[in-house]
């Protein structure tokens, strides 16, 4: 097969690029790569032209931080919950994603690592894995949200060693760091090469630099499942979210479904950290992509039931959030509608922030030159027409997939 037959170009659409939109630009790969961005048509006789229509091409969407969809949940522990859930997200523009944990048994967690290496080698019709978040179990009970109290512990090296010897594909922990043994934890992850998360955590001011010091470099769905300002005899402290503040190089995640933070905290956190340090994320259920109704989070058999309703899930007596059914062209939206972000700047926090955060960046997250091929083409409605990875279209708008 000769060289242009491998070839397609993308041709006669607004172009996000990092420094700017170019209006009438095309993007050529090869084999998976881009090879060429351009403002102009590119000519090349012979080459696949997908025509975009004059809508967005994009990078692909990167989500860091979701649990299921399509009635699945990744600590279903089966190859199908991972492949469904892969190609269920990629319809909404996920081109890379984390499978993220929920609190559970060391059996449970090192049983989802397995699937995730039984399931990775198979998905090619979905967003791409790209490492798993574990997301618990060491949690501050306090700040437990939907995790399962049965499961929250406090970090025991013996299990976190044991869990990290059975997978060479964690790439993120989420803890609470003012726990008994979490700052001993945080050192021990970074020896490997994994990110350290602040979650679920009843943490102040003092405990929070200390563990950005050690590793903690990131807040997990900032102002959900952490502390804020308390009061400790009549003293006022800062919390997790004043610190995240605070510490300008700390990053922070946001669930910008647009229910889980209101347009005045979405604002406040935009003005305070910027496009660069926020990455926005769906922490998807397994009930994303499906009708309302009642659902389980975390594993069908074992999981904690939750009820779906007003664009959330919901715990069953409605007093707090469940996690979210949200998908990635959800989260661009609610930032332009309701948070008054630029085009430009919601895709950053979704593409080339992301990949930043999880040392990725060299790879995926922007239209450049070298980088995978991966790409979503969407109208003004941020509606999804065409994702691709790594070159090959693996979603389109009205095709039988």
């Amino acid at each position: 097969m000769n060289k242009e037959k491998l070839q397609t170009k993308i041709h006669n659409g607004r172009v996000i690029m990092p420094y700017g939109i170019v209006p009438n630009g095309s993007v050529l790969i090869q084999d998976g790569i881009i090879t060429a961005v351009s403002d102009q048509d590119i000519d090349i006789p012979g080459v696949v032209g997908l025509d975009a229509e004059g809508k967005y091409i994009s990078p692909g969407f990167i989500d860091i931080h979701v649990h299921g969809g399509a009635g699945h949940d990744f600590m279903d522990n089966t190859v199908e919950a991972y492949l469904e859930i892969a190609k269920l997200h990629a319809r909404f523009g996920t081109t890379a994603l984390f499978p993220t944990t929920l609190t559970g048994s060391t059996g449970d967690i090192v049983k989802t690592l397995e699937t995730y290496d039984k399931a990775f080698p198979l998905n090619d019709s979905g967003s791409q894995f790209m490492g798993i978040h574990l997301e618990g179990p060491y949690f501050a009970m306090s700040q437990r949200g939907a995790q399962d109290p049965r499961w929250i512990r406090d970090p025991d090296p013996a299990e976190y060693e044991y869990i990290a010897s059975r997978s060479n594909s964690i790439r993120r922990w989420s803890a609470a760091p003012e726990l008994k043994g979490a700052i001993p934890f945080a050192r021990f992850l970074k020896s490997k090469g994994i990110l350290a998360s602040l979650a679920h955590t009843d943490a102040v001011y003092e405990e929070v630099t200390e563990a950005f010091e050690n590793g903690y470099t990131l807040a997990t769905h900032l102002y959900s499942g952490m502390s804020g300002v308390t009061r400790r005899n009549a003293f006022r402290y800062a919390g997790v979210i004043e610190s995240a503040f605070i510490i300008d190089e700390m990053d922070v995640e946001i669930i910008a479904d647009g229910v889980h933070l209101p347009a005045p905290l979405l604002k406040l956190i935009y003005k305070i950290k910027g496009p660069d340090k926020i990455a926005l994320i769906t922490d998807a259920m397994r009930a994303a992509g499906m009708p309302p109704g009642e659902s389980i989070i975390g594993n069908l058999q074992t999981g904690v039931k939750v009820i779906v309703e007003d664009g959330v899930s919901k715990m069953p007596d409605r007093m707090s959030f469940a996690g979210s059914v949200a998908t990635a062209d959800r989260l661009v939206r609610t930032m332009i509608r309701m948070a008054g972000v630029s085009l430009s700047d919601a895709i950053r926090m979704i593409t080339q922030t992301p990949a930043s955060i999880m040392n990725i960046g060299d790879r995926k997250g922007s239209l450049t030159v070298g980088k995978d091929a991966d790409i979503v083409i969407f109208d003004e409605n941020i509606s999804i027409h065409t994702t691709m990875v790594k070159g090959k279209i693996i979603y389109q708008s009205g095709a039988n997939k």
